[in-house]
């Protein structure tokens, strides 16, 4: 026995469709050809992997999970925290694929693959593999035993009720279905370790085959990493400490939902400012004398905050504009957009990086200046 779906009542039913609104509105602005959106995207799948990996503990830069996207070499990660965010962007990059595979079939088979994806480099971690024995977690601080996973004799057996539940329930939506493949993959806790990774990677796969918008724009693991506190609360409240299937999961869906919402509203509140923030560069760059208008793409990320690498800039042109540049002309224009004052230069040599000059701090503080807290309110009136 897994947990079982709540019923969708009238509250979470009104919850869907205010987060629904939303999503309606980021699909009219990513579906449209605009040139900022790639960058934007490839932001959220690092600010996602960022933050999924956080809560095991497993830091990185934005600048680097960016670099793990692109197969580049990291900037500043310790190996091990590198290994982890790397192995966890090669499963997030397959789940992509079976976003829109007319032959997906989800299986036991599948989330070990995933697993091992994510795990290779430890294998203390048994890569793909069911745990063999018993689990517990503990408290850091005190030591306790603060949850006992199922014995390992009903792993297999467990997460296969689990895939069905899955594949036979059509009825639910997406968000609540992944929302419980999340609960119950992180209660069987069926790995000896990567369990929590893995069962945010199986809830963005949920929501990555509703095909509505594609993971980056849906993820919930930026908010999850921000907010890891109220996660593990939300999830020690529901499990009371070890397999208890026939606890109520309705406070964790409702979770799951604020966390769309607040999520979803971040979203769209980051791709209105994005755009602004681009137009406003494009009539920076305008008024400047000799300067690529291919540097965009520098300036863009440094006006978002992200210290600009030689390749960290060739690798944005070659994937968000498919323009090929030596690491001799990227040198040559990053120091000119120094010498206009539009960037900073740091560091030296190998180690040298820029971030936004005035002018770019400037259009971010005007665009970003009437930005006010994000709130779920009354999302459950009731809750």
């Amino acid at each position: 026995m897994v947990f079982e779906i709540p019923a969708v009542g009238p509250e979470e039913e009104a919850a869907l469709a205010r987060i629904d609104g939303l999503r309606r509105e980021l699909r009219y602005y990513v579906a449209e050809p605009r040139r900022w959106v790639g960058s934007v995207r490839r932001m959220l799948a690092a600010r996602a992997i960022q933050g999924s990996n956080s809560i095991e503990g497993y830091n990185v830069s934005v600048e680097d999970a960016v670099a793990a996207l692109e197969g580049d070499e990291p900037a500043e990660a310790r190996t091990e925290d590198w290994q982890a965010v790397s192995g966890y962007r090669r499963a997030m990059t397959y789940v992509l694929q079976l976003a829109t595979d007319e032959h997906f079939e989800l299986s036991a088979h599948l989330i070990r693959s995933l697993h091992f994806m994510m795990t290779e480099y430890d294998l203390e971690a048994s890569p793909g593999l069911w745990r063999p024995g018993p689990i517990w977690i503990r408290n850091d601080a005190t030591g306790d035993v603060v949850y006992e996973g199922p014995d390992a004799e009903h792993v297999p057996l467990l997460v296969d009720e689990l895939v069905d539940q899955l594949a036979a329930d059509r009825d639910t939506p997406p968000m609540v279905r992944g929302a419980m493949a999340h609960l119950s993959l992180a209660m069987i806790h069926p790995f000896r370790d990567g369990n929590g990774r893995m069962s945010r990677c199986l809830q963005t796969l949920v929501l990555a085959r509703d095909r509505i918008l594609a993971p980056e724009w849906c993820s919930i693991e930026e908010y999850l990493g921000v907010n890891t506190r109220d996660y593990y609360a939300v999830l020690a409240d529901v499990g009371q400490g070890g397999w208890n299937p026939q606890n109520d999961a309705r406070p964790w869906v409702r979770f799951c939902l604020r966390a769309h919402y607040i999520q979803a509203m971040s979203v769209l509140r980051r791709v209105r400012e994005s755009e602004e923030i681009w137009i406003e560069i494009e009539e920076l760059l305008g008024r400047q004398q000799g300067l690529p208008q291919r540097s965009i793409y520098a300036l863009f990320d440094a006006a978002l905050g992200m210290r600009v690498r030689n390749a960290s800039y060739r690798s944005a042109l070659a994937r968000l504009a498919s323009e090929e540049i030596s690491n001799q002309v990227a040198t040559s224009d990053l120091r000119a957009l120094a010498d206009a004052g539009i960037l900073e230069q740091h560091g030296k040599k190998r180690g040298t990086y820029y971030v936004a000059g005035p002018p770019l701090v400037e259009i971010r503080r005007r665009v970003r200046g009437g930005r006010q807290p994000l709130d779920a309110g009354s999302l459950f009136a009731l809750a």
